[in-house]
């Protein structure tokens, strides 16, 4: 009998061992079929043919994922109440995922709540009141034991871009949960996630017309994920002051940083927030490298899209998941260990003449003074001096304006059957206006990406002949595409590739048909 405790011991340190993984999912309106008068209008009982039989679908899809995501802890957002967060955890026990505890706000008047299902004993939970107003939703706190430490988790569920959702709202949140964490003891462990329904690059992105605070973001500068403007890395928390946090999406490709898209556009809503407890070595600590966003192929429409749940002309079709794709990280009560070798996204000040030398970036790359000699739609062109490179930008453009001189700050290149281009980029700061007329290329240097103005010649069998020299030519949008011997002025066109050098014209202004 003595060797019992021994052994039970010995288990405790084995499991103690063992990484485990927290999750955020923001489930999409998981509502049930009673009528409180909280809901939203298309989840009425009866309307649009809302109904029991809809909530068990929507309960079943919201189960398959937390089953698969196969997480110890799982923050909820889009719940509404206390009935239908029991009638989940009654449907994960059914099939065999079960969360022996669990949490919800209450906030009267709310139509949706946020909640947390743990395989960890909760110690005790609390609701952080943001805001008297019932749309506005409380920020729940969990204090769990994780074997023989305590781990807090915050779970929010800030104000959406929609419907006047001016940055002043979210700060509303973030300020409220700023004053909870400088209550709690120094180095206490917490993790901070859930839908911030703001991007980790907010402060260079946000549209002009939803920042009404000056610049002043709620995510970046009062929960501090930016220090001195540049994002917090991964190689600062160790050392780190007690009030930075760092975003679990720098951990992530740039191209990978996206768990939900809204007409097409990525966006980085859902966060993962922590701060420098849990990477100093002591009780539970970050596994590094660890963060994803869930994918199988399930969440995605057969064109690629995030299989939400539909209303379709008012009506459910008992189709999808949810609109947005749930995201985690894994922690341990081992030290944390910085498994890579340099910091993951310090910017660096570059040169379009350097980009053509990279195939990838391993760092964002600024590059300064940059004239805008080309912009048509989705496309186009930058030059740093007049003699120097052009690079095309393929939908990067947004915020940039033809003629103008910007600060760019560069997250993603790429080649495309052979034409270098940028792919992501957000403009920091305008210089002002530029005489483009020194940055148009000439026939005589015949290069990628240069810009051509004033050119006159007849278009042959696909080829554009010019004082004697026969060029390849395309026109973006082939219904404007001349005759055949139609004699040609172009105003201006790129001087693109696709496995060759080729004219590429963009629009039916930029030229004429003389003969």
């Amino acid at each position: 009998m003595r060797f019992i405790p021994i052994i039970f011991f010995l288990l405790t340190i084995a499991i103690r061992c063992e990484p485990f993984r927290i999750a955020s999912y923001n489930v999409q309106n998981l509502f049930d079929e009673i009528y409180d008068g909280t809901e939203y209008a298309e989840f009425v009982p009866k309307k649009g043919g809302w109904s029991r039989r809809l909530s068990d679908v929507k309960i079943d899809r919201v189960a398959e994922v937390i089953c698969d995501l196969d997480a110890e802890i799982v923050a909820l957002q889009e719940v509404e109440n206390e009935r239908i967060f029991q009638r989940l955890r009654k449907r994960l026990r059914r099939v065999g995922c079960d969360y022996g505890y669990g949490a919800i706000t209450r906030k009267k008047g709310a139509p949706i709540q946020v909640a947390l299902l743990s395989k960890f004993p909760i110690v005790k939970s609390a609701s952080l009141r943001v805001s008297y107003a019932p749309r506005v939703r409380d920020i729940l706190e969990v204090l769990l034991r994780i074997d023989n430490s305590t781990l807090r988790l915050f779970v929010n569920h800030w104000k959406s871009k929609s419907r006047k959702g001016y940055e002043s709202k979210r700060i509303v949140y973030a300020k409220r949960l700023q004053k909870r964490l400088a209550e709690l003891p120094k180095g206490e462990a917490y993790v901070v996630l859930g839908d911030f329904n703001t991007n980790y690059d907010a402060h260079r992105t946000l549209p002009a017309r939803l920042d009404d605070t000056s610049g002043k973001r709620g995510l970046q500068h009062l929960l501090h994920t930016l220090q001195t403007e540049e994002p917090v890395d991964v190689c600062d928390m160790r050392h780190a002051q007690e009030t930075l946090h760092y975003d679990l999406w720098f951990e992530l490709p740039y191209a990978d940083r996206w768990s939900h898209r809204y007409f097409g556009r990525k966006s980085t809503l859902d966060h993962i927030l922590l701060p420098a407890s849990l990477f100093d070595g002591r009780g539970i600590d970050y596994v590094d490298g660890s963060f994803g966003v869930f994918k199988p192929r399930y969440l995605f429409t057969k064109r690629g899209y995030i299989n939400d749940w539909r209303v379709k002309n008012g009506k459910h079709t008992a189709r999808g998941y949810s609109d947005h794709l749930p995201i985690f990280a894994e922690f341990d009560t081992k030290p944390f260990v910085l498994s890579k070798e340099k910091c993951r996204h310090k910017s660096v000040v570059g040169t379009i003449e350097s980009l053509y030398l990279k195939e990838r970036l391993d760092s964002p790359v600024i590059l300064k003074n940059v004239a805008v000699v080309l912009k048509r739609g989705r496309y186009g062109v930058i030059k740093q001096s007049p003699e120097g490179r052009g690079i095309f930008l393929f939908g990067a453009v947004k915020g940039l304006k033809e003629g103008r001189r910007y600060d760019l700050e560069v997250y993603e290149i790429g080649k495309y059957k052979g034409l270098k281009e940028i792919t992501a980029a957000v403009p920091l700061k305008e210089r002002g206006a530029v005489d483009l007329s020194l940055y148009y290329g000439s026939l005589d240097r015949m290069r990628q990406n240069e810009v051509l103005k004033g050119l006159e010649g007849r278009l042959k069998g696909g080829y554009f002949h010019t004082k004697g020299k026969k060029i390849p030519i395309y026109f973006k949008n082939r219904k404007i595409t001349p005759p055949e011997g139609a004699k040609l002025k172009i105003d201006i066109a790129h001087l693109g590739y696709y496995k060759r050098l080729q004219l590429v014209v963009y629009s039916r202004k930029d030229f004429s048909v003389t003969e």
